[in-house]
């Protein structure tokens, strides 16, 4: 059995050794109708020298000296500022563009706006309470509007007061 192995072996290995002209034929047609598209490689700028005049200065990675940070709060103590010491309430992370009120609850005594966040979450809001990102403080709630006094910037340093109304929205006129 061992001898008939060896001697059919040859026989079969025969058929692996078959013509690869045709393959190799179809390669060089590829490769010669085939162009490359190799893009040349990008002229390299000329370097010009940039010379550094800020040296004088204080650099921006360095904390301030304490006299400086003093005289920047005296400059800026004598004016209106919203209470940065309280917490944040969660109606304060969205714009007033995007809280809508959709109704009251409560009676005029004590009344209560209902207003929702863009994250569709349902807020109860009375007097005192904060909305918005410009400190909003609610100063009256009534059966169609909520009215804030809103704190805005300046620009230098000091803010300035704006009453702002939220006003209630009709069931028909709702975008949500």
């Amino acid at each position: 059995m061992k001898k008939l192995a060896i001697l059919l072996m040859p026989l079969v290995l025969s058929g692996c050794f078959d013509d690869l002209t045709e393959q190799q034929e179809f390669i060089n047609q590829v490769r010669a109708s085939t162009k490359s598209k190799v893009e040349p490689i990008p002229e390299i700028k000329q370097f010009t020298h940039f010379a550094y005049t800020a040296g004088e200065k204080r650099s921006p990675f360095v904390a301030p000296k304490p006299e400086v940070i003093q005289d920047r709060l005296l400059q800026t103590q004598n004016c209106l500022h919203p209470e940065l010491n309280r917490k944040k309430e969660a109606l304060e992370r969205y714009p007033l563009e995007n809280v809508v009120m959709r109704g009251t609850l409560g009676d005029q005594n004590d009344l209560m706006a209902l207003l929702t966040a863009p994250d569709e979450t349902l807020h109860r809001v009375s007097v005192g309470n904060y909305i918005g990102l410009f400190h909003g403080k609610v100063t009256q709630v009534q059966n169609g509007f909520v009215e804030l006094l809103e704190l805005i910037p300046d620009g230098a340093g000091c803010w300035k007061e704006r009453l702002t109304k939220i006003e209630i929205v009709e069931a028909g006129n709702a975008s949500s």
